[in-house]
């Protein structure tokens, strides 16, 4: 399952997550580890009940309480021995979710193993795109040929139990996790749909799934095709390797299919947009300090100049954003399809020491090149085009169609 973390992040059942969900819902920042040592030696820093008014407290006397509440589940609970490991990682668990921000969130080390492995298009599941951004994990696409397609799961399809066991009130991304399993393996999704009267169980045997992230084709019309899946780790070498092939067919347009696209890294979605758009700011990163970073397109793009339409979906999030964003405000193509998600935050995700996982935090805010802040907002098509259900079951596309029919009219001028 795919999950769109600049969303998040991936998995298949499948984070996007992109990966994750990242990234997916999410978009992640890049991989690098910033060692917390210096930050450990630090005293920090609570506010006071007045505005402005700061106060620094011990870390011994503030975490006192913390092993007070240790020492005594060991001592009394109970089912003895109980597990320190489990109670270690529940306690970073609930760290991050204090935080109030869906986007950052803890992850054990097989959800760590498994969030990149499924941004890099590889992984053990159902195969699903999936969006963990909202209050339940959603279907965003069945993948061709999965057990996820076999079994009739539809986009916008909610999971809301997992073999029996209800999931509502659990973090999306949490429950994904449990979705993914060994090749071979059966699991039963208990789905809520739109037009269904009542929830219904769905029993699946999970397979193994490859996805690429960039499959393109030459349309009727001498149109170029590329779908993009996610925004992984070798996502923008092999979309450059499908440019070439298709510029050298000298097609009269282009359609870049963002639809579904639910995130991944950022300096992929940079230089995704580089393809397109020959020079200028990309997008910008605020920081809580408020300081500023400028992305700007990476020169040598071999796609700036021909005609061009981007088809979104309201699954279209995070760096699939950044890419549309840019191409909207330069003017450089007209987006085709209903408002993206609308996910304006970059998260990065940084691994513990001894292969204890990861923590995935937000730690900034991203603007279009126009300074336009797209969360919980997302990008206007410039032309609206609704794909229904019925739509896909019937597989008609009256999005792409539309993209042919306004190239088609730009060339014929």
């Amino acid at each position: 399952m795919q999950s769109r973390p600049l969303v998040t992040i991936l998995g298949i059942f499948m984070a996007l997550v992109l990966i994750a969900g990242a990234c997916s819902a999410g978009f992640v920042a890049g991989w690098y580890y910033k060692s917390p040592s210096s930050a450990l030696t630090e005293q920090p820093v609570l506010e006071t009940g007045d505005p402005g008014v700061t106060t620094t407290i011990d870390r011994e006397e503030l975490f006192t309480p913390f092993w007070q509440a240790w020492d005594i589940v060991k001592e009394y609970y109970v089912d003895q021995p109980v597990d320190e490991v489990q109670m270690m990682q529940g306690a970073i668990r609930g760290m991050m979710e204090a935080l109030g921000d869906e986007h950052s969130t803890y992850m054990d080390p097989i959800q760590y193993r498994d969030s990149l492995s499924s941004l890099a298009g590889e992984y053990e599941g159902i195969g699903a795109f999936v969006s963990t951004d909202g209050e339940y994990l959603t279907i965003v696409e069945p993948i061709q040929g999965s057990p996820a397609e076999a079994a009739g799961l539809l986009p916008g399809d909610r999971i809301i139990a997992v073999d029996g066991e209800d999931v509502t009130g659990i973090l999306p991304e949490l429950v994904r996790q449990r979705v993914l399993g060994p090749k071979g393996t059966e699991v039963t999704l208990t789905i809520v749909r739109e037009e269904e009267a009542e929830p219904f169980d769905v029993t699946l045997q999970r397979a193994s799934i490859v996805v690429a992230s960039v499959e393109s084709e030459m349309l009727e019309g001498n149109i170029a095709y590329i779908q993009m899946r996610n925004f992984g780790e070798n996502t923008d070498r092999d979309l450059r390797n499908q440019l070439e092939d298709l510029m050298d067919q000298n097609p009269d347009g282009l359609i870049l299919d963002l639809r579904n696209n639910t995130g991944g890294y950022l300096n992929t979605a940079v230089n995704v947009a580089s393809e397109f758009i020959s020079e200028g700011v990309i997008l910008y990163e605020d920081y809580g300090d408020g300081t500023r970073d400028t992305l700007n397109a990476v020169p040598g793009g071999i796609a700036t100049d021909i005609p061009l339409i981007v088809l979104v979906n309201e699954f279209s999030a995070s760096a699939s954003e950044v890419v549309a964003g840019a191409i909207q405000d330069y003017g450089r193509g007209q987006l085709v399809g209903v408002t993206t998600f609308g996910k304006g935050s970059v998260q990065n995700w940084l691994p513990l020491d001894d292969d204890q996982g990861a923590v995935r935090v937000t730690v900034a805010r991203w603007l279009t090149p126009e300074e336009r802040q797209i969360s919980e907002i997302g990008l206007t098509p410039d032309v609206e085009v609704v794909r229904s259900d019925e739509d896909f079951q019937e597989g008609r596309d009256p999005q792409l169609d539309k993209a042919v029919e306004i190239l088609l009219e730009q060339a014929n001028k």
